[in-house]
């Protein structure tokens, strides 16, 4: 069992390695379907966890795909009206409820306790809303919530607002919520208790004790770190297709879209710089209509009630770091987006030389952003870029653990490139 941890986890980081290694594989947006009518399969599936874990899922699929976890994010366009439609393979009733949408209505199977179920073993059901508001948005089973959210059935929506272009991108018709093309990052919160995960799988259901359950296991997107960081769509990893790897140029305003998607609050920290929370559960923090986001809140750590969302703009240039994180001479011509008064300061210390360091893979050798200096064999490999690397992860120390492994769980990196680096739009 050890020697099959220590082969995953060897296994993951090399995953990370050769995703960060290739730059043309840079993530920068958000995947998801686009569309009104979606065709949705409740399946059985299982998912891996870096600490050696397989565990059964239930999930939702796109058309004839396989289960995913978490669901198919959905991204959709304000004031359409929207189809899903939901057919049942699962030995369960299951259903699906949007919060925060406008003119729900289900039609077909059978009336549960909060909406209408689709029966076990090819029932099917029909559900329309019109997007009424910009913002991000969760979808879930309304069936069992306390069971089948913990089984994986739960999702994002995205609404774009009216007007939305790419080029200019806005998370809300307000300017005040613009960002910069490709910078949008999904970030899923969900806690796993293996137990009942296995409980379902030796065919136990009816011993399932939901009052009882204790996470040991918490994901971004689906994916437990370092998983967070391989690429999408990774064939290791079939029914988790989505990371959460963020990545920026100095000068970038990155769109964080926060779901808490499961029965914990989870309290995300950046590192880095702080970000402004301009939004909660899809609507502006703005003290009146069309004022914009002037209620926004800046913090370095944000913690969503289950069940919410929030959006938040992160921003990075170096600024008032007190030298010049170039390593420039005066006379040198400004990088896009430099914080110009710390141009041309030398760094402040000396550095010691290599053979006194305590080198880790995501140092490059130097101190400035996008140069690489002398490492000893094997060292900053993870950094082919010189770029800066900063850890986003939960607040809670238990939730950066696989089961009590350290490092992992709820967390991923940010990474700073130097403006002449691209970052591949996808």
């Amino acid at each position: 069992m050890i020697l099959k941890i220590f082969k995953k986890i060897s296994k993951n980081f090399a995953v990370m390695l050769l995703f960060l290694i290739t730059a043309d594989a840079a993530h920068a947006a958000i995947f998801g379907v686009e569309g009104t009518v979606f065709n949705f399969t409740a399946k059985e599936g299982c998912i891996s966890t870096p600490d050696g874990g397989s565990y059964l899922m239930w999930g939702y699929a796109l058309d004839t795909n396989q289960m995913q976890y978490p669901g198919p994010t959905l991204i959709i366009n304000q004031g359409d009206t929207i189809t899903v439609n939901l057919t049942n393979t699962l030995i369960v009733p299951v259903s699906i409820v949007f919060p925060g949408q406008t003119g729900v209505a289900a039609s077909g199977g059978v009336q549960g306790l909060i909406t209408r179920e689709a029966l076990p073993l090819g029932g099917t059901v029909s559900y329309t809303f019109t997007a009424s508001h910009a913002g991000t948005y969760i979808y879930y089973s309304g069936t069992s919530p306390e069971l089948q959210i913990e089984m994986g059935m739960v999702g994002a929506i995205i609404v774009r607002p009216t007007g939305f272009m790419h080029h200019m991108p806005q998370a809300y018709e307000h300017i005040g919520s613009a960002y910069s093309h490709g910078r949008e990052f999904l970030f899923l919160f969900t806690e796993m208790d293996p137990k009942i995960h296995e409980q379902i799988a030796l065919g136990r259901l009816s011993q399932v004790d939901t009052t009882t359950r204790f996470p040991v296991l918490w994901f971004i997107n689906g994916r437990c770190a370092p998983d967070t960081m391989a690429e999408n769509f990774d064939p290791l990893l079939p029914h988790q297709p989505y990371n959460c790897m963020p990545m920026m140029h100095p000068g970038d305003k990155v769109l964080m879209r926060i779901v808490s998607a499961g029965k914990d609050p989870h309290p995300f920290h950046t590192h880095g710089n702080n970000f402004n929370i301009i939004a909660r559960d899809g609507r502006l923090l703005e003290s009146e209509p069309n004022a914009g986001p002037d209620l926004a809140v800046s913090n370095f750590t944000i913690t969503v009630t289950p069940g919410g969302t929030a959006e938040a703009i992160f921003e990075w240039t170096g600024a008032h770091l007190g030298w010049d994180i170039y390593g420039h001479d005066i006379n040198d011509p400004l990088e896009p987006n430099e914080y110009a008064p710390d141009h041309g300061k030398p760094f402040p210390v000396t550095l010691p030389t290599v053979k006194e360091l305590t080198i880790g893979n995501m140092w490059s050798g130097s101190p400035f952003l996008g140069a690489m200096g002398s490492l000893p064999p094997g060292k900053g490999t993870l950094n082919p870029n010189g770029g800066y690397t900063f850890m986003w992860h939960s607040h809670n120390e238990k939730e950066m653990t696989n089961y009590d492994i350290f490092p992992g769980g709820l967390m991923t990196m940010l990474i700073i490139e130097a403006p002449s680096v691209p970052i591949m739009e996808h």
